[in-house]
């Protein structure tokens, strides 16, 4: 019996990175997952691995860009499973075109909005009736730093997971009477497999020295979405909860 048996999550953003990690360990937990993102290949093949011969996973393409997305995945997961329990916002949408909120294209401000805060808002919309069917559900948002604090270049990526982390807050507070919690965990620098692929010495010391401990590994927000979306936070609802190595507590030897 894993800690999360008989529950039935949906996780975005879950054909690489920090998704991909959740899908891996809530399936390991005993969960049934809904695999979902925009490359076909990658999470028909994380279905594949997480199954093992279990029919407990499946896959939905879909772009989070488009409204109609969340209720589209919402509805995959219920007429495949019978019911919705967890759901992970993991989704995330970075633009090159990002910046300073003078110099952001209105195309850029738009998607980024729609993937990183519109979405999510829809997915809780249409999860929670699920999940109050069920008597019971968990909302996990994979917030960031950015969204409690000023980044240099990221105006629209800041504005969106702030209001992801507000958006916590409201539906913890409507939903807590359902039995629905809903919370967010906010990282700090996470190893990304193909982001850092080639990371040198030099900056991986600076990464490191932006953090009280170590650099972050996916594992380690996986962990921590999968106490949120267990029993074992019944008690939980409505928090921030840091997974950054310290360094939103204190400044390390650089600042990160």
């Amino acid at each position: 019996m894993g800690r999360l048996s008989g529950e039935v999550a949906l996780v975005t953003g879950s054909t690489s990175g920090i998704g991909k990690v959740i899908a891996r360990l809530f399936a390991a937990e005993g969960a049934a997952v809904v695999v979902t993102g925009r490359d076909a290949a990658r999470g028909e093949a994380l279905v594949q691995e997480i199954s093992a011969g279990v029919d407990n996973a499946l896959f939905v393409t879909g772009d989070l860009a488009d409204p109609a997305t969340p209720e589209r995945l919402v509805s995959a997961v219920v007429d495949t499973f019978g019911s919705l329990t967890v759901l992970v916002n993991n989704a995330v949408e970075t633009e090159a075109g990002d910046g300073a909120v003078t110099s952001v294209t209105d195309e850029v401000w738009e998607r980024i909005l729609a993937v990183d805060l519109d979405a999510p808002a829809r997915l809780c919309k249409h999860a929670i009736p699920a999940m109050i069917d069920a008597g019971h559900g968990s909302i996990v948002n994979i917030s960031s730093r950015a969204g409690q604090r000023g980044s240099p270049g990221y105006a629209v990526y800041a504005a969106a997971k702030g209001g992801l982390d507000a958006l916590t807050r409201s539906v913890a507070a409507d939903h807590a009477k359902d039995n629905v919690r809903c919370n967010t965990v906010s990282p700090g620098y996470i190893l990304n497999e193909r982001r850092d692929a080639e990371l040198d010495d030099a900056k991986r010391q600076r990464l490191q020295a932006m953090h009280l401990t170590r650099l972050g590994r996916p594992l380690d927000v996986a962990y921590a979405a999968l106490y949120l979306a267990s029993r074992e936070s019944e008690f939980v609802t409505g928090i921030l909860l840091p997974v950054d190595g310290g360094s939103s507590t204190a400044r390390a030897r650089t600042l990160g």
